[in-house]
């Protein structure tokens, strides 16, 4: 179904510049000393409404052609319609002139009459022709921009929407086993887990959450993950009072955990260590590489996840330092002040 046109120009612009043009063109009668008053009334009286047609009759005939001019280009063939139309209407007004001013030689009127009436379609016509294109060109820029931001929105949310089975399926294991062997901590593993899973249903829908929120998540998941590797695994967090109060992709730093689990041997005798604190305008995660033998397949949930997260939020890169020792991920700081401004 074809869109509307809502192009408009406003009334008051069609008949003030067409009784503009009338006085204009009376001028040079006005001027000399002599003149009929009559000969000048119908003078102005035609050029205005002469100007008031080709004004409504551009407008008109704009839905008919700038979909045609726009697809092949620009076509002779509506201006050289406009322009006979205009002819046409012209020589009726000159001869329903000279049906009152008899006296008045018809030639030379007529052909004054048609040369003002062709400059001012031609005018006209290329003024509101270049209007509409203009209009026609910013609606479409508005509407790529509009497509652009829902499928930007509906990958967010599909990237958002991402869990990693394998995390529950080991969690489940874990509290199997602790079960099992009636460990103590049982209860407070299933307290952790339900906790983590209810920061999940709550921030699930929200695209930033505060850096202190976040570190709730991480504290339920590191609790997990110690039930599971014990020795295996230690996590420094070291992020200072001014940073606590910036924002942050929900799950952020619980996915840069897993991804460092995934990628690299947890075991008691050679822990992996896994750093977070703030430098400068960044919140840094940093682990020691300890790369397993065999690697796991790619969820799609990760880095690439995280940095298009940034990217939708900020348009901002993640900075990923890889190394034979180190690997690194530094978070552009996200300030509260500055996202409510977007």
């Amino acid at each position: 179904m074809q869109q509307k046109n809502t192009f408009n120009i406003s009334g008051r612009v069609i008949w003030f510049s067409s009784l503009f043009l009338g006085v204009i063109v009376s001028l040079p009668s006005l001027i000399q000393h002599q003149f009929n008053v009559y000969e000048t009334i119908a003078n102005s009286a035609i050029t205005f409404i002469f100007s008031v047609f080709v004004w409504y009759y551009n407008i008109f005939t704009l839905p008919v052609y700038t979909s045609q001019e726009i697809n092949r280009g620009f076509s002779m063939y509506p201006l050289v319609k406009n322009l006979v139309v205009g002819i046409v209407v012209m020589f009726l007004l000159s001869y329903l002139q000279q049906l009152i001013l008899t006296h008045l030689n018809f030639g030379p009127v007529m052909l004054m009459f048609e040369v003002r009436g062709v400059l001012i379609n031609l005018t006209f016509y290329m003024f509101i022709h270049l209007l509409y294109q203009t209009y026609q060109n910013q609606r479409v820029s508005i509407e790529l921009e509009r497509t652009r931001m829902d499928n930007l929105a509906a990958q967010f949310e599909l990237l958002r929407q991402q869990v990693n089975p394998h995390f529950l399926f080991n969690t489940l294991n874990t509290l199997k086993y602790m079960v099992e062997n009636q460990d103590e901590n049982s209860v407070d593993f299933i307290l952790k887990l339900s906790d983590f899973y209810r920061f999940t249903l709550e921030n699930r829908q929200l695209d930033l959450i505060r850096f202190s929120e976040e570190m709730k998540i991480v504290q339920a998941y590191l609790f997990l993950l110690k039930a599971r590797f014990e020795e295996g695994i230690e996590v420094d967090i070291q992020v200072t009072e001014q940073h606590q109060h910036s924002m942050i992709p929900p799950f952020t730093l619980q996915l840069l955990m897993e991804n460092c689990i995934k990628h690299n041997i947890v075991a008691p005798d050679k822990p992996l260590q896994i750093s977070i604190y703030s430098e400068e305008e960044y919140i840094v995660v940093k682990n020691n590489v300890r790369p397993k033998i065999t690697k796991e397949s790619s969820t799609g949930i990760g880095l690439d996840n995280i940095n298009e997260r940034y990217q939708h939020l900020l348009n901002k890169n993640i900075i990923i330092t890889p190394g034979t020792d180190l690997f690194v991920v530094k978070l552009p700081i996200i300030h509260e002040d500055s996202h409510n401004r977007r």
